[in-house]
């Protein structure tokens, strides 16, 4: 009997074709939507791997229906959606899809960047809509980027790369980190120091006990008025109640959010009713040769891990 590999959203056929060959695949079919709770732990009662997502709870409930289980493998870098504990305790390898996805991550970092400062969205809504009259001389008008100051909270490979972009547009570029980095022609700065003084600050730290609600009602007040905060990494790292009273108060001018606390985010988001909030729906990564890329890991690391190989990419 072959070993079961359960995916819980659908994948495209290349990505799973060569694990077709080996074991028996069963795979949530919708794509715009992941599976179920209940048919989550169904499958888990006989797979020996899951193909997880972002939007997937693995937790001790999952890990203890799932006898056979070998891994979990995520389609993403971040792993707080899994219980890593509880996955030591049950003996089952976690892994992750790091690096091929930096440089996608900083384009669409960059370009949330532009967006809220240059008010892409909220321009474009007006031409489509017909609101747009004529040219005035303050007309849709945003905030400087070429020469203004970049401050990134979390100094990893991603922020690195958005780094580089910035330096391609003249900006002074800062960075808060839990360690020092000998970087060129960036400069470490404390906590408090990067918020009174960046025109933009971009949030690329990973969430963890430490990081959640690490920007609240009194790191936003240290922020400039004329100030962007822009959040890639996760919603949770953001007091979002606490942002939307700064926005709405003005007390600083514009957010750009690929990421929320709670996804998809509801509706009736407070967040979602501001003009100068952009907003996008978690897509940092989404290219096409990433997605495909990140993909590639995850069935490697379930071919290794099923043929008793050295599984690359492990979390724990």
């Amino acid at each position: 009997m072959k070993p079961i590999v359960f995916i819980t959203q659908k994948l495209p056929d290349q990505a799973i074709a060569g694990l077709k060959e080996l074991y028996e695949v069963r795979m949530w079919p919708e794509e715009d939507t992941p599976a179920p709770r209940e048919k989550l732990l169904e499958e888990a009662k006989e797979a020996h791997a899951l193909w997880t997502m972002l939007s997937d709870q693995i937790d001790s409930e999952v890990f203890e229906a799932a006898p056979n289980l070998k891994i979990v493998t995520n389609l993403a870098v971040g792993h707080n959606n899994i219980d890593l504990e509880a996955a030591r305790k049950h003996h089952v390898t976690v892994t992750n899809t790091p690096d091929v996805l930096t440089e996608s991550t900083a384009d669409l970092t960059f370009a949330l960047l532009l967006a809220t400062a240059r008010r892409i969205i909220e321009a474009e809504k007006t031409v489509r809509s017909g609101e747009w009259k004529s040219w005035t001389p303050m007309g849709m008008a945003g905030q400087n980027v070429g020469g203004a100051t970049l401050g990134i909270i979390g100094m990893g490979r991603i922020g690195e790369a958005v780094a580089r972009r910035a330096q391609g547009f003249g900006m002074d570029v800062l960075y808060h980190n839990r360690t020092r980095r000998s970087l060129e022609d960036v400069r470490y700065a404390g906590f408090e120091e990067l918020l009174k003084i960046s025109d933009y600050v971009v949030i690329l730290t990973p969430l963890t006990p430490e990081t959640k609600g690490m920007i609240g009602a009194d790191e936003l007040a240290l922020m400039k008025e004329t100030a962007c905060l822009i959040n890639v990494a996760r919603g949770g790292i953001v007091d979002e109640i606490a942002l939307y009273e700064a926005l709405k108060d003005k007390k600083i001018w514009g957010a750009g959010l690929d990421v929320f606390e709670q996804e998809p985010v509801p509706l009736d988001h407070p967040l979602l009713t501001l003009p100068n909030v952009t907003v996008l729906p978690h897509i940092g990564s989404a290219t096409i040769q990433t997605r495909l890329e990140m993909m590639a890991l995850n069935a490697e690391a379930i071919k290794a891990c099923l043929e008793n190989r050295s599984v690359k990419n492990r979390v724990c």
